[in-house]
């Protein structure tokens, strides 16, 4: 075979298999794109993780009058759909909805629906979970009385 020939063939061949992946990406994309479009609208997203879709904004942190206590206040804005981990604070929250929907689930309670302007406290030590169950996003003013030098979230 002619070294011509041999690089026609290469070519050829690197032509191909270059054509057959396209075909199969073309093919999954489709398949990918079909499996949504079959699904339920609130199934065609999957849930945001909360490590993206929360951001927080510190306002406050002050020493209170009350010794080994302080307040910290923050701004927390939620993607929508967004939950967040189940927690807890070694301290009293006040939560504020600024804007948007949010179901609070504590532990021991029954869910509560908060618009915006309404507010729940969350007693110290309660493990809890935040959701925004609106459209939009959803913003909380969080305000803590909490120990001094301890962590202010707690995993459950």
């Amino acid at each position: 075979m002619s070294r011509n020939n041999k690089f026609k063939t290469a070519g050829l061949l690197g032509a191909a298999f270059v054509a057959a992946t396209l075909t199969a990406f073309a093919g999954l994309s489709q398949a990918q794109a079909q499996t949504k479009e079959s699904r339920p609208a609130a199934e065609a997203a999957p849930a945001k993780s909360w490590q993206t879709g929360i951001s927080r904004t510190d306002l406050v942190r002050r020493d209170l009058d009350v010794e080994g206590r302080e307040v910290i206040q923050v701004r927390v804005d939620f993607d929508p759909g967004v939950v967040s981990p189940k927690h807890a604070h070694p301290g009293v929250e006040v939560a504020y909805v600024i804007s948007g929907t949010f179901e609070y689930q504590l532990e021991g309670q029954p869910n509560v629906i908060l618009k915006a302007g309404e507010s729940l406290y969350i007693p110290a030590g309660t493990a809890h979970v935040a959701k925004n169950i609106g459209t939009d996003k959803a913003s909380e003013l969080a305000t803590y009385i909490v120990k001094k030098d301890t962590p202010l979230l707690i995993l459950k």
